[in-house]
């Protein structure tokens, strides 16, 4: 990088694909432990070969359980601007189009593991009217914000991939006024210089091409930023105690298998010589229809204490608690248990949980509106009331349909409209929509009004509100 031109294209592909690298291990560390596969727990050199059977089943993931219970409360059903009530149909199809209702639990799940995953958002050559917006992950992309901007203007964007088929590793370098293309010959694992980016010339395309956004397009979705580190894994402060409980795990399958049978002893048992005049201990035969005997008056018998499993319990579920209380996972989702919980007490205990939730979605959704504002703009759909987006999300309270229906009702007694009863009772909006038709049709068909008259008691149908 030293030879390179600052803020040249060669110089920003090699710096930023140096910082890609470099923050790998990290990603690949926080990655392995959800998946569950942790480090072996730490044992005595000596003792590693007999108890590697031993080893390989202690470890119990709950790191995975951690960003899936934030995971699992964090769905986007639509976007709105302003005071609108309804979500914008025109940007909810874009959405639907692009594969994001599952696309974005994904990265919102990769985000809560490596720290940030990636939007990038492009035109599409084959329809105008529907932009591309693919999610990446942070293994394979990376942006570099302008220096004094607080992480808001972002200066350029990497998107690195390999193929397998030729060998090559290939990258695209986003500017504000222009895209790059580069590829690579892949380097051999460890290899101490990084690679020798050339040129990528694409048969019957322009390149570098204009970049008609003006903006870098790709979007950091980042877990819990920071002002100057950015986005934190949702692991990052308790894979320690995921150890801790691995190798109480590993002491406690090895006192079952080497201490927790009581092991019998005796003093004097007679032996007897063989013909080679060789000193044997006759086996004992010990079985429940069976007596040990001796005719030998010295001879005792007796046996050692177990060794007790319940304080590695105990110590497995004191580490499990400090898991909950570090990411605020309910105690009951980590500890499997739950016995006679009132609903009061089950919120309660997952107030945390909510809590958290409600705050790390922030960030998630500034960058999802900023993706969606670009493709907007794509579309041809930009309007002076982009900057008032907002995102939908679900509700991230779980609570039983008894609970959830008197209090609704209650809301609905004191003058909330319809349709903000219907949202808090989990409707998306394209659920909400369709309902207000079906109630429209029920006040324009006589047989049906009838029958909602009598059902409640009501003189009218209720007018549908709008």
């Amino acid at each position: 990088m030293a030879q390179l031109d600052p803020l040249s294209p060669d110089w920003w592909v090699a710096r930023l694909y140096a910082q890609l690298v470099a923050r790998r291990d990290a990603i690949d560390f926080f990655d392995a432990y959800y998946t569950g596969n942790h480090p072996l727990p730490w044992l005595a050199p000596q003792a590693r070969d007999e108890f590697r059977r031993i080893l390989a089943m202690t470890r119990s993931n709950y790191m995975g359980l951690v960003c899936d219970a934030t995971a699992e409360r964090i769905t986007i059903e639509g976007f709105r601007f302003g005071d609108a009530s309804d979500a914008d149909d025109d940007t909810w199809r874009i959405f639907q189009a692009n594969n994001l209702d599952s696309d974005s639990e994904q990265s919102i799940l990769e985000a809560l593991i490596s720290g940030q995953s990636y939007l990038l958002v492009a035109p599409n050559p084959r329809d105008g009217a529907v932009p591309h917006v693919w999610v990446e992950h942070a293994s394979q992309a990376i942006v570099e914000f302008e220096p004094g901007s607080g992480r808001r203007v972002r200066a350029a964007g990497l998107k690195v991939w390999d193929d397998d088929w030729t060998g090559q590793v290939h990258a695209t370098l986003y500017l504000p006024t222009t895209v790059y293309k580069f590829t690579a010959r892949r380097l051999a694992v460890g290899s101490p210089s990084g690679p020798r980016w050339e040129h990528r010339e694409v048969a019957g395309e322009q390149w570098p091409a204009p970049n008609p956004l003006g903006v870098v397009p790709l979007i950091e979705v980042p877990n819990n930023p920071r002002l100057l580190a950015g986005g934190v894994s949702e692991l990052s402060d308790v894979t320690d105690i995921q150890d801790r409980v691995n190798k109480t795990l590993a002491d406690r399958l090895i006192t079952q298998d080497y201490g927790a049978f009581p092991q019998k002893w005796a003093v004097a048992w007679p032996q007897y010589v063989d013909e080679a005049q060789t000193v044997l201990t006759p086996p004992i035969d010990v079985g429940r229809d069976r007596m040990v005997s001796t005719e030998v008056a010295e001879t005792r018998f007796g046996q050692w204490d177990s060794a007790p499993l319940d304080p590695y319990s105990a110590a497995k579920r004191e580490d499990v608690k400090d898991i909950a209380s570090r990411t605020r996972t309910p105690a009951q989702y980590l500890l499997g248990e739950m016995s006679n919980v009132n609903g009061e007490t089950l919120k309660a205990s997952e107030s945390g949980l909510v809590s958290k939730v409600r705050q790390r979605r922030r960030p998630y959704a500034e960058a999802y509106e900023e993706a969606m504002r670009l493709a907007r703009r794509i579309a041809g759909l930009a309007g002076d009331g982009d900057t008032r987006m907002e995102t939908i999300f679900t509700n991230p309270e779980f609570r039983t349909e008894g609970e959830l229906v008197d209090a609704l009702v209650k809301m609905r007694g004191i003058g909330l409209p319809l349709d903000t009863v219907w949202e808090r009772w989990g409707a998306t909006p394209t659920e909400r929509a369709r309902w207000r038709d079906l109630l429209e049709q029920e006040a324009n068909d006589p047989f049906i009004a009838q029958v909602a008259r009598d059902l409640t008691g009501t003189s009218d149908v209720a007018p549908v509100e709008r």
